[in-house]
């Protein structure tokens, strides 16, 4: 959709259940015409919106985030679908999505300036902040309502017009959002949509001056072709990238809440998300223990096709995803860890049309095995034996990433120690589910650039500083 209209284009991309292989839809595929169209649009709506006061931007975003809790059946329904994670995880989505837009909604009406005091008796100084222009959000399919409303949210709050291209795999919640957006009031124009080949609809945002602002979540290496393709444009940029997140299980921890959350945290949306537990450490003193009760909730997790509201575990989103889990249980086993349960492609008669791939939990691992390097976004769970406090905090922080951390215990020095040392932008202490739209959300290292969630709209803002000399 570009400036309030929808256009019907001759090539189309089919969207494909995983868990089934079936026809979701087909969707109108985009070219490079479509990008500069968009653009078009986003130019010359965005002079008249950046002027609309925080007050009717916020009407408008939380007519948004209501019509999203109303429609939430419905929309948790299409996200399963169309990427496969169970009902339950898809509802937490929706309703996340709805979260950011009433947040913002309330943001909106609270951009603030300051006045500065001056070194000098007949001036006065001012800083104000204003929307930085024209932004594009890029999405993954993992979260496909959720992320592009954790971006669009402040960035329309804003003020600023937005070009948005979601995944081809999963690209339907983004159309339905675009339908509230019609139904709440937005103006024509201010958001559009582009879905097509990535570097086709991309390349002609990121080239052009106009853009003033990229906004993408991926993977680390396209992450970092976007950067260098934006700077010759002096864009600025946000980056919520890979992740390879440690869950450290200490020797004083609760080991049934820590077990719980390993679980919870290991095997939500099947492991297809960037926060996932990917390596766990556990203290040798609660090592077994820890294993043998973990490998016991794993093997009772219901996999299956994510509408039937009893399933855990949903399919893989391709082939490509199943080949990979295979590649890491394979090298891992020929270097020493022990598979306890899980470790194939699931052959159930009921199962074996989709990607699906059995919870795994591996023992015995150890820092040579490729699991321990690149981000597994699967259900494959790698436990690994440390002796102590020091030893585990430089295992952890051994890798480019640092987007997620968790670790267990019920020592309170040690909950600041390992909080303070942990190089991760977000940390849960005994939490596995520490995010929230009031706390921000960005990593650090090759995990990201810039913050999201609250403090995001900082984001999507330029400060503009007035010196005024005045006769006295």
């Amino acid at each position: 959709m570009m400036g309030g209209s929808w256009t019907i284009k001759d090539h189309m991309i089919r969207v494909e259940n995983p868990a089934t292989g079936e026809l979701v839809a087909e969707v109108s595929k985009g070219q490079k015409e479509d990008a500069f169209a968009a653009l078009e649009s986003a130019k010359a709506t965005f002079p008249s919106w950046s002027k609309t006061t925080g007050l009717e931007r916020s009407r408008i975003l939380e007519k948004v985030a209501h019509r999203i809790e109303e429609d939430k059946d419905r929309l948790a329904q299409l996200i399963t679908k169309e990427m496969g994670k169970p009902l339950a995880n898809s509802y937490y989505e929706v309703e996340s999505s709805a979260s950011y837009f009433k947040w913002f909604a309330e943001e909106a009406r609270r951009i603030y300036g300051e006045q500065i005091p001056s070194s000098a008796k007949n001036k006065r100084l001012l800083a104000i902040k204003q929307p930085i222009g024209v932004v594009a959000a890029i999405t993954p399919w993992n979260f496909p309502l959720q992320i592009l409303s954790r971006k669009l949210a402040p960035a329309l709050a804003a003020g600023c017009a937005c070009l948005i291209r979601p995944s081809n795999q999963a690209p339907l919640s983004a159309l339905e959002l675009m339908k509230i957006f019609e139904e709440s009031g937005m103006p024509n124009g201010v958001v559009n949509i582009v879905i097509g080949e990535a570097e086709e609809i991309t390349d002609v945002w990121l080239s052009s001056p106009e853009v003033k602002k990229i906004s993408f979540t991926g993977s680390t290496e396209v992450g970092i072709e976007l950067i260098k393709k934006s700077a010759d444009t002096v864009k600025k940029v946000s980056m919520e990238l890979g992740g390879h997140a440690p869950f450290i299980v200490f020797e004083d921890a609760d080991l049934e809440l820590a077990v719980e959350g390993a679980v919870n945290i290991k095997f939500s949306s099947s492991g297809q998300q960037c926060v996932c537990a990917n390596r766990i450490y556990v203290h040798a003193s609660v090592y077994d223990e820890f294993v043998s009760r973990f490998t016991e909730k794993v093997k009772q997790l219901p996999v299956g096709n994510g509408e039937d509201m009893r399933n855990r575990v949903g399919p893989l989103i391709n082939q490509r995803a199943l080949v990979k889990m295979e590649e890491q249980v394979l090298d891992a086993v020929e270097k020493g860890a022990v598979l306890l349960c899980g470790g194939k492609r699931c052959t159930e008669d009921h199962l074996k049309e989709g990607n699906f791939y059995e919870p795994t939990v591996l023992s015995e691992v150890n820092d040579t095995m490729l699991i321990t390097k690149e981000e597994t976004f699967g259900p494959i769970a790698p436990i690994m034996k440390f002796e102590e406090e020091e030893e585990v905090l430089y295992r952890a922080n051994n890798t480019n990433f640092g987007l997620a951390a968790y670790f267990y215990t019920n020592d309170l020095s040690r909950s600041h120690r390992v909080f303070e040392a942990l190089e991760y932008g977000i940390v849960g202490i005994n939490d596995a589910s520490p995010f929230t739209v009031q706390a921000p959300f960005g990593g650090w290292k090759l995990s990201g650039l810039g913050i999201e969630g609250a403090h995001g709209i900082d984001e999507y803002l330029e400060t503009k500083v007035g010196s005024f000399l005045m006769s006295i």
